[in-house]
């Protein structure tokens, strides 16, 4: 694949993401990759395994059910006319295809299900709650055990990174970046942070389709060679969390993390949540991986 299509599809997939609320044509889209419509069709396809319009969709679909795991207080319909559906029947039937219940059931399930006490006739609390409940004290007396949590304004910092879609094949890609970064000299090889931001959430999209960033904190930009691109990193204010844990906890950490942001008034900002990796767990005495997560955030009452 050509070294303009990667940086080409990169400013696409931001483009969409950024637009979700509007209807985006083939053309459009393929206008700001600047390839003709047939051309840039058959480029995605290849990179990403689905066409334009098949990852526009989801996109809009994934975009609200993470509102509706936040609970929001717009209806069906709002949701639906704000993302672009004729009516309900259309966002629910589409909705019902990728998540196999409708919108309305999903906001039951993932919002009220488990936030209200249930009492069956006899006034006992339902198992599913007290196995919720209990679940939920487990995680965060693991996080007070393993993390220290702080809420900070991030300043904006460097980074090159390559994008990157799926769990297969991570390391190659945090390899290529962090060798490319290593030979430049763009990074203190002691002081070595790897970075991985997240597009999408695992609780919400196939892991085979969820989009990331990998990338290297460096000190300053140069040229960069096919599929390395520079930014400045402006994560705002963060609740960050760091994290000295075996990988199979990973999830645990991020879970406890949001269920933290949550209970002290924050919701997720508009920035995208990431991951600081500052050693080779590979190297570390008991294979643990020394990170800090963090969640850009604004408080509950802003939004």
């Amino acid at each position: 694949m050509a070294d303009l299509p990667l940086q080409q599809l990169g400013k696409a997939l931001d483009f969409i993401e950024q637009h979700l609320e509007e209807p985006l044509s083939v053309e459009k889209i393929a206008t700001v990759a600047n390839y003709s419509p047939f051309h840039f069709q058959r480029l995605f396809k290849a990179y990403t395994g689905e066409t334009l319009l098949e990852f526009y969709n989801r996109k809009r679909i994934e975009k609200i059910a993470a509102l509706l795991i936040r609970d929001t207080k717009e209806t069906i319909g709002t949701l639906a006319f704000q993302y672009g559906f004729s009516d309900n029947a259309a966002l629910t039937k589409a909705f019902k295809k990728r998540y196999s219940v409708s919108p309305t059931a999903f906001r039951k399930q993932r919002s009220s299900r488990y936030d209200k006490i249930k009492n069956s006739r006899n006034g006992q609390i339902f198992q599913g709650f007290e196995a919720y409940i209990w679940r939920i004290e487990n995680l965060k007396n693991w996080m007070e055990m393993n993390a220290v949590i702080t809420v900070e304004e991030m300043v904006a910092f460097p980074m090159m990174y390559t994008n990157h879609i799926g769990i297969e094949n991570l390391d190659t890609a945090f390899t290529k970046v962090i060798e490319f970064a290593l030979e430049n000299k763009l990074t203190n090889p002691e002081k070595l942070a790897a970075i991985r931001i997240y597009h999408d959430s695992f609780k919400i999209t196939a892991p085979e389709k969820v989009r990331m960033e990998i990338g290297v904190v460096v000190d300053r930009e140069t040229q960069t060679e096919p599929g390395i691109f520079f930014k400045n990193l402006s994560p705002g204010k963060c609740i960050t969390a760091n994290f000295e844990i075996d990988l199979a906890d990973l999830e645990k950490a991020w879970s406890s993390l949001y269920i933290w942001m949550n209970e002290n008034d924050y919701r997720p900002a508009e920035e995208l949540p990431f991951e600081i990796i500052r050693n080779n767990y590979k190297e570390h005495p008991q294979q643990k991986c020394r990170l800090t997560l963090c969640i850009p955030v604004v408080p509950k009452t802003t939004l």
